[in-house]
Formats: C-alpha cells, structure tokens, sequence
C-alpha cells in the first residue's frame, strides 16, 4: 500500500512519465482490443460460410475494409460495428474484450461450431464455385485459403466422397440448361476415367467445362471432350493440361429453367448427326 502511495507520488511531481506510462497503457489496452477484434469478425464470417464480398456487401462498405479489419489495418466505424454485433447477436464486449475463437468461450458460438462440424461429419461439405469465382479458382484451386472462402452446402443423399460444385453456362451440354450447379466426385487417377461418362474438366488451356470424356486405348496421353449437344464438334486435350476431375454425380437446376426444343432445333440436331455420321463413314472408308 505504502508502495503505491509513493509511486503516485511520484508520478505527479513527473507529469511528463505519468503522461507517457498513460500512453503506454492506452496503447497496450488498443493494439489487445483490435487484435480481438479482428480476429473474431474472420472468425464469425467463417462461421457464416460468407466471403469478404458478401460480408461487404451485408455491412454496405468495400471488401477491401473487411481484409483491413481482420488484419487490423484499420478500426471499424461505430455504425459498422453495430451492425456486425446486431447481425451476430452479439455486445461490443464481447466483440473486443472476447476471443469468440477460445472453445473455452460459453456462447451460440460454440453450438454453431459443433453443429458445423456434425455437418462436415456427416453430410459432406460442398464447396460451390460460381461463374464469377471460375477465374480466381484455376489460380487459387490448390490454396486452401482460396478454397476457404468458398460457400458450401451439403447434400445427405451423397456417400462419403470429395466433391465439389460448379456452375456451368452455355448450350453445349443441353438439354442440361445454363445455368446449372453440376456436383462433381473427385478422381484423383486419370485411368479411373470411363468412356461417355460425364465430368467437370479442369485444364489449364480450356479452363472449366462440363463436357463427356471418350478414352481410347491406342492414345494414351489424349482424350475426347464431347457435348451432349451434337451441334459442337468434339475436340481433343491432353492429359498433362488436365488440373482436376470432377466426375458428375448430381445435377441442380432451377425448375422454370428447363429447356423448350422447337422443331427447328430438332431438325439442326438431326442434320448435325447426319453429317459427322457421314463424315466418320468416309473416314472409316
């Protein structure tokens, strides 16, 4: 107690070490605070399955001041943080003064964690790549950071596996419509590959495509890419280009988006068949 008293003492009749040692402090108790707090708004957009973007786009600022929030490059604004905690049913306290990442932390957090783990467990995450993430993932397919940022959904009817989900645009596979989610299997051996079957090829010329793939025995080192629509050619890639393959197990669409065939789209099919029919024939002769 008497220690104190002269250190107090002390520090009034030394304005200039009070004022520094206050400083110190303020400054020990902000650098403390931020780095909670960044590390628990990564934590909880995780949680939420969200990307930057979309966590941006829920808290209506850039992406960009997300990434400098959770890497403590900025502090967010006070409306910001009142939207985060009303999104989370969260107090500012535990915001700052909580690391919601300790599992010794007793709140929703740690149910919602354990729930996502059963899921993973049980159900299969799905990792989905839309249209717009094609480009980032055939950079980033192999950094798990990358993949970490995907949503993911799960579907209980799929055994036990690796997949993934794409969405595929165009008419070249129709009558699967553009548009459509294709939930592909991992093959990790090209020789597990089978003839007329249909997979996501991932390559570094032709990037990704949902196309069938036809093997031949005499060409190892090629296959053939070919679409259910007999209006595309099929065409050749080699198998060193080939990045990932994703065999086609499921395929989601929207119900109002299933294609309408008029007649003059069944006679160009028909024309079409008959002509590589008659190509094949004078190459066989």
């Amino acid at each position: 107690m008497r220690v104190c008293i002269y250190l107090e003492k002390f520090l009034r009749n030394h304005k200039k070490y009070f004022v520094q040692l206050k400083n110190l402090v303020a400054c020990v108790l902000n650098n403390l605070v931020m780095s909670f707090a960044g590390k628990n708004l990564r934590y909880l957009r995780r949680l939420r399955g969200w990307t930057q973007e979309e966590f941006a786009n829920k808290l209506k600022i850039k992406r960009s001041l997300v990434g400098a929030y959770e890497e403590e490059r900025a502090e967010p604004r006070l409306e910001v943080l009142q939207n985060i905690c009303s999104i989370f049913k969260l107090s500012l306290d535990d915001l700052f003064l909580k690391d919601l990442t300790d599992e010794k932390t007793g709140t929703y957090l740690d149910k919602r964690r354990l729930m996502k783990m059963n899921a993973e467990t049980e159900l299969r995450q799905i990792q989905f790549v839309p249209v717009k993430a094609a480009a980032g993932y055939l950079a980033g397919y192999a950094d798990p950071e990358f993949l970490d940022e995907l949503n993911t959904f799960t579907l209980p009817m799929l055994a036990p596996g690796l997949y993934r989900a794409f969405e595929i645009v165009g008419d070249s596979m129709l009558p699967t419509p553009s548009g459509s989610v294709i939930v592909g299997e991992k093959v990790e051996n090209m020789e597990d590959v089978k003839s007329n079957q249909a997979y996501i090829v991932v390559s570094k010329n032709n990037g990704i495509v949902y196309k069938r793939i036809n093997r031949s025995n005499r060409v190892r080192n090629k296959v053939m890419l070919v679409s259910d629509n007999p209006q595309y050619e099929p065409y050749p890639i080699n198998t060193e280009d080939i990045i990932e393959l994703w065999k086609a197990q499921m395929i989601i669409t929207k119900a109002t988006s299933q294609p309408r065939w008029d007649v003059g789209q069944i006679a160009g099919m028909v024309n079409t068949l008959q002509e590589q029919v008659s190509s094949l024939k004078k190459k066989m002769n």
